[in-house]
């Protein structure tokens, strides 16, 4: 007569369930050496009792084994990772690639190319998209046209109001000019001659520069005080 099957679940009566764990945890470790020595293998069993009691068996050192498992999950776990970013990456090159072959068959439909596929709706939506990019160029030439002249205009009236400040400098030197030749050269009287603030005279044109030299005495000027002497002692004998 066969054993029948059991429902695994929690065993509720604490004195059968631990008759329990004492049967099967004498299984498991000889499950285990069992494996070991039949397979060639490197078997490590750890079993914690409710009451915390520690049962273990292992086919060569436990630390041996313990720090095996955890390197060797490591590489699992960073080849996993690997691959995962792998997968992702070729789904975005993929992706990316889909992509640029649309945009670059737009590039040549807009260009008058490879037009032979395209229905009616699809040239129209075509010709809609051309006018709004090209209405879009035209407005930014024109912006770009406007801003420059306002540029220019801004410079033009900088150079307006610099030439206004050197007119204005000019006839301010122009009047101290003035100002220092009328000190230098005195000012105009009633009858046409300038005097000088040091009693010279000048000539009417201010401008004309004075030349003194020396001169000879002429000889008329000496036979004008003898003829009048001459004159004068005649006079005397007529009288």
């Amino acid at each position: 007569m066969g054993r029948g099957k059991i429902v695994i679940r929690r065993i509720d009566n604490s004195t059968s369930r631990q008759v329990t764990f004492s049967k099967r945890r004498s299984g498991l470790l000889k499950k285990a050496k069992e494996l070991a020595i039949l397979c060639d293998a490197d078997v490590g069993v750890i079993i914690f009792s409710s009451t915390s009691k520690l049962y273990e068996y292992s086919s060569t050192s436990m630390k041996t084994l313990i720090e095996r498992y955890n390197k060797t999950k490591e590489e699992h776990h960073q080849l996993g990772f690997s691959t995962s970013e792998v997968k992702y990456w070729q789904k975005e090159a993929a992706m990316l690639r889909q992509q640029l072959q649309s945009l670059q068959e737009n590039h040549r439909q807009m260009m008058g190319e490879e037009l032979t596929g395209l229905s009616i709706k699809d040239l129209q939506n075509l010709e809609n998209q051309l006018e709004i990019s090209l209405r879009g160029v035209r407005m930014k030439k024109d912006q770009i046209l406007m801003d420059e002249i306002q540029e220019l205009n801004r410079k033009g009236n900088l150079i307006h109001q610099g030439n206004m400040e050197l007119y204005k400098k000019v006839n301010l030197i122009r009047q101290e000019n003035l100002e220092l030749y009328q000190k230098v050269y005195g000012t105009k009287d009633a009858n046409g001659a300038s005097s000088l603030t040091n009693g010279l005279g000048v000539g009417e044109d201010a401008g004309i520069p004075i030349s003194l030299q020396l001169s000879q005495p002429q000889q008329q000027n000496r036979e004008a005080p003898e003829r009048a002497t001459k004159l004068g002692y005649s006079c005397e004998k007529m009288h």
